[in-house]
């Protein structure tokens, strides 16, 4: 790059060459535009979260760079004492020559040993800030223009912007992603003042940004970046409602994406087999209930959480509400007195009773259940009850929906990422799988021997919600999570579902986190009631584009956002027709047979490799 530098009275003059620069006094002439730079030497005494917004949201051609450089503890202290000495001295100085006293220097001195006290005590950092701004116009009267506009708004954030004179080079390649501060202009920052300085941040959010902290979008009222920490709430649940097509999948997939990077272990309830790309990039498992050859036998007992947990008292409770939901309703309490009695005594009749050194043996099946309570029927009274539900769960032992439960657990799904596709099964087994499923999430979930942070996806929730037993066991997963250091995110299109019942607003209750994406105009009213929305949130959620969401964190929380993926992530993540259209148009020239999203194998259950890695190599 040639370098050449002119004098103020000399007048700009063609470029020799397309990569040379001509080096002003206040401007760099650049071989399209023309550049010129500042440095803020003086700030207001009190800023507040985003007062660097109004520069991000400015609309001319404004880099803003922002320079941070940690000062050590103990040269910070020297300082801090030194000022103090000096503010002290002055004071003193005034009262004994009968001088007014200097209310600037009072407010420094109270500021400085603010600043010492926290420092003493751990609570905080000095920093050394320089901030720089570098504008930019095709010529020189443009220039002019948008530095006069420049330096006005930066007034009007009582900031004192000082033009780089002699020294435009080095005001433009401070402006640079260089990460070098060539002006040298810095400023004395305490943590608190420079995280209010941070600019990609969003001012209506209030939230600890840590290592599993998930880039949501671009806020929908500033330049800002939405950036929200579920694991730093008072729990790590959440809620995403919306109207079909709104992009409420899409945006948990993209959390889902995005909190796997840190190291988030998820597991994923799928009714429609969309997290299939997504397991395939990411190196997950994906088990299909209801395909060919996959067998669940609910009555398998979990590896022992300790001598004093009694899994088997556990496991026939859970029985108890699988059974309801698959009966379609609720039992009455003679039906679950002989429920229960059948239930220990299949387990019995297979040698498994309250002792742990019996819980290793195999279980029994359906058919076993169904044999005790045939055993029970033939008399009156709990006889005919036991009967009764012997001929309710036949379908499910010899008839249309034998082929979930007529064998021993085929799989044991395990990974990081866990998805369990539930589109292999009839509809009216969407429930029944939901709750399967989520108990073996839960299993893991609850193991104290592995905790880690976890997030269990719950998508088309309402398919569980409209089951009572099944919005139970939902209900006391939201309630239990937090205590294993685990996210329920449910996921429901049906408003009415979810906040139609005591137990789904009790959800939400539990909730920390809400997104909320386009409603019908039918459900605004239940959905800005039940989440305490304004007359202006509500009018956002009736005209919102597909992408575009208000979080809701409690009062003080709340911000609209857009939702952003990168390509990749989009190719991984959408449910749109016409994109995944061309997207197997591609796959077709990779090694899998053609219509094949990815290899199945007999049991239903695929464990996905790098060597399944998309035709370009680019693995996440």
């Amino acid at each position: 790059m040639k370098l050449r530098r002119r004098t103020r009275d000399q007048e700009p003059s063609t470029l020799p060459h397309p990569a040379a620069i001509q080096v002003g006094v206040r401007t760099v002439t650049l071989p399209n535009a023309v550049a010129a730079s500042f440095a803020v030497t003086g700030y207001p005494r009190e800023v507040g979260a985003g007062w660097l917004e109004p520069l991000l949201t400015y609309p001319g051609h404004l880099d803003v760079s922002l320079h941070i450089e940690p000062i050590p503890q103990q040269v910070a202290a020297m300082r801090l004492r030194r000022q103090l000495a000096r503010l002290e001295s002055a004071s003193r100085s005034d009262a004994q020559h009968g001088r007014l006293a200097d209310f600037g220097a009072e407010a420094a001195a109270d500021d400085a040993t603010d600043l010492a006290d926290s420092l003493a005590r751990g609570h905080g950092r000095l920093f050394k800030v320089g901030l720089y701004a570098t504008v930019a116009a095709p010529s020189e009267p443009e220039l002019a223009a948008e530095v006069e506009r420049v330096r006005a708004l930066a007034s009007s954030l009582l900031l004192d912007a000082q033009p780089a004179t002699f020294r435009a080079l080095q005001g433009w390649t401070t402006g640079l992603p260089l990460g070098v501060d060539s002006l040298g202009a810095t400023r004395t920052f305490d943590t608190t003042a420079l995280a209010a300085a941070f600019p990609f941040t969003s001012p209506d959010l209030a939230t600890e940004v840590g290592e599993t902290s998930v880039l949501y979008g671009l806020s929908a009222t500033g330049s800002g970046v939405v950036l929200w920490n579920r694991y730093a709430q008072d729990n790590h649940n959440s809620v995403v409602l919306a109207r079909s097509g709104a992009g409420k999948s899409f945006f948990t997939k993209l959390e889902t994406l995005r909190l796997l990077y840190q190291g988030v272990e998820v597991a994923v309830v799928d009714p429609e087999d969309e997290y299939a790309r997504l397991a395939r990039a990411v190196g997950g498992t994906c088990l299909h209930l209801g395909a060919a050859g996959v067998r669940w036998n609910p009555f398998d007992l979990p590896a022992s959480q300790g001598p004093r947990d009694d899994v088997l008292s556990r496991r026939a409770m859970f029985l108890q509400t699988l059974l309801a939901t698959m009966l379609g309703g609720r039992l009455t309490a003679q039906t679950r007195a002989v429920l229960d009695s059948a239930i220990i005594a299949t387990y019995q009749a297979a040698g498994i009773t309250r002792d742990q050194a019996t819980w290793t043996r195999p279980t029994p099946l359906l058919a076993d259940l169904v044999s005790a309570l045939t055993s029970i029927g033939g008399g009156e009274g709990t006889g005919s009850a036991g009967a009764e539900l012997a001929v309710q769960l036949a379908p499910y032992v010899s008839g249309s929906y034998r082929e979930l439960f007529d064998g021993p657990t085929t799989t044991h799904p395990a990974g990081h990422l866990t998805v369990f596709s539930l589109r292999d099964l009839p509809e009216e087994m969407k429930a029944v799988g939901t709750l399967l499923a989520l108990d073996a999430i839960w299993r893991r979930v609850a193991n104290p021997r592995d905790r880690k942070k976890r997030l269990v996806v719950v998508d088309e929730a309402w398919l569980l919600m409209k089951e009572p037993e099944g919005a139970r066991f939902l209900f006391r997963m939201a309630k239990a999570a937090r205590k294993h250091w685990a996210g329920l995110a449910v996921v429901t299109q049906d408003a009415a579902d979810l906040l139609g019942t005591e137990l789904g607003h009790a959800i939400v209750a539990n909730a920390a986190n809400q997104v909320l994406l386009r409603q019908a105009p039918q459900a605004i009213g239940a959905v800005g009631d039940a989440f305490d929305l304004t007359e202006g949130e509500r009018q956002f959620l009736l005209t919102a584009e597909r992408g575009e969401a208000l979080l809701v964190a409690g009062p003080a929380s709340r911000a609209a956002f857009h939702i952003i993926a990168s390509p990749r992530e989009a190719d991984l993540i959408t449910t749109d027709p016409k994109h995944l259209a061309e997207l197997d148009q591609g796959d077709q020239r990779a090694a899998q047979p053609a219509g094949a999203a990815y290899p199945l194998d007999p049991s239903g259950f695929t464990e996905f490799s790098d060597d399944h890695d998309d035709e370009e190599g680019d693995p996440l």
